[in-house]
């Protein structure tokens, strides 16, 4: 009896608090219903949350080793981003930052040789490139030119650097191949005493990169009895845009050649209304006059189809939707696009070529509504025969010097 009266008042005791408090917020402003636990501004876990608990702690990871500049600690960072990476479940990988970082396939990265290795000799060639991640592109378009290269000099022991360390983290950290930057490249020189060092740049032009190039080599010239620092592809920046070196000619000659050969050629391209586009990176770099060179190069060849682009719209007439307006005001109604690169790499790929990137250039032609038929070339100019035999002869000229 005693259990049920003391229930019964409990009840009652708290009916009437309801109704007391139902009058007393009468005419009060309603209090915001509180957010449920998950959503934003709530510290509440739910399920799902370690899932991108676990992402996120690979995604912090991953930008990390996005870096220019090599610290202590470096490769074991990369070590351990991979080893995150790969302990995370399919779903939770998903839900990081940039999944395509480990997971996209750019080709058999084990088909490609660093070209580390020590002992080098007394004669060294160090090829420099800026770098690609993409295995395929690092392979055809670097690779062949270091294997020209080392085929054309036997006695020169050949060994690379990247300029990138971005590239050369995202290369060691993925497929666990370790590449030079150039000032490892250089102590690596050192440490077996090379005698005659000759740097060949794959760069393009007398650029930003080119000049970082040389400022690190500067520090290290004392090192070694003799240096020398190749021509990049196109030589010579020259004053203005009427300067055209042999250089730049042969370039011009040797890309429209190479891949409007297989179109029927350049001729038989401009009778079907097709253009010919070649994408390069462009820059703010006062070499940027080269792309304006290049282009008064192909003009000066005679090929009216083909124009002259870059990715960053440096110079400002090589921007993507200028060019496309050029493209439509000569009256062509098929395009194609191709990179002014020596690697067909990120840019090639997804700037230039990506059919789900809105901005890519091949989604921008297309969107213009002006053109039939938009073709995507992802060849890098570093396998064209004639391009890498100009690369040979770029060296051949610096080891002349040493004599």
């Amino acid at each position: 009896m005693k259990r049920k009266s003391v229930t019964r008042i409990v009840v009652l005791v708290a009916a009437l608090a309801l109704i007391i408090g139902m009058i007393a917020g009468c005419g009060k402003k309603e209090e915001p219903t509180p957010e449920p636990a998950g959503s934003a501004g709530s510290s509440a876990v739910v399920p799902g949350d370690a899932d991108q608990a676990a992402a996120d702690e690979v995604t912090a990871m991953i930008e990390a080793i996005q870096v220019q500049e090599w610290t202590e600690g470096n490769d074991e960072r990369c070590a351990a981003a991979k080893a995150a990476w790969d302990a995370l479940t399919d779903a939770q990988k998903e839900l990081v930052d940039d999944p395509g970082y480990f997971g996209d396939d750019t080709g058999d990265a084990s088909l490609d040789d660093p070209r580390n290795q020590d002992d080098i000799g007394a004669n060294e060639i160090l090829v420099v490139s800026f770098g690609t991640s993409f295995n395929q592109s690092r392979t055809m378009d670097i690779g062949s030119i270091e294997a020209k290269i080392a085929e054309a000099f036997p006695d020169w022991s050949v060994r690379r650097a990247f300029t990138a360390q971005i590239i050369i983290n995202h290369v060691l950290a993925r497929d666990g191949e370790k590449i030079d930057n150039v000032q490892q490249a250089l102590e690596r020189a050192v440490a077996n005493n090379v005698q005659n060092l000759v740097i060949q740049p794959t760069h393009l032009m007398h650029g930003a990169e080119y000049d970082e190039l040389v400022g690190v080599v500067e520090q290290y010239k004392d090192k070694f009895q003799k240096v020398a620092i190749a021509e990049p592809l196109l030589g010579e920046v020259g004053a203005d845009a009427t300067v055209i070196n042999a250089d730049k000619e042969a370039v011009a000659k040797y890309v429209v050649e190479a891949t409007l050969g297989e179109f029927g050629g350049q001729a038989q391209t401009e009778a079907d209304k097709t253009a010919f586009v070649l994408m390069g990176h462009g820059t703010s770099h006062v070499a940027n006059i080269t792309y304006t060179q290049m282009q008064a190069q192909m003009d000066a060849l005679g090929y009216k189809n083909v124009f002259i682009g870059t990715v960053e719209g440096e110079p400002e007439e090589t921007e993507c939707s200028v060019v496309i307006d050029k493209v439509k005001e000569a009256g062509y109604t098929k395009v194609i696009l191709a990179p002014l690169m020596v690697v067909a790499g990120d840019h090639a790929n997804n700037d230039m070529a990506d059919p789900e990137d809105p901005e890519s250039w091949y989604s921008m032609f297309m969107a213009s509504g002006a053109f039939e038929d938009v073709t995507c070339i992802i060849k890098g100019l570093g396998r064209i025969a004639d391009v890498e035999a100009l690369y040979v002869a770029h060296t051949q000229a610096a080891i002349a010097t040493l004599q």
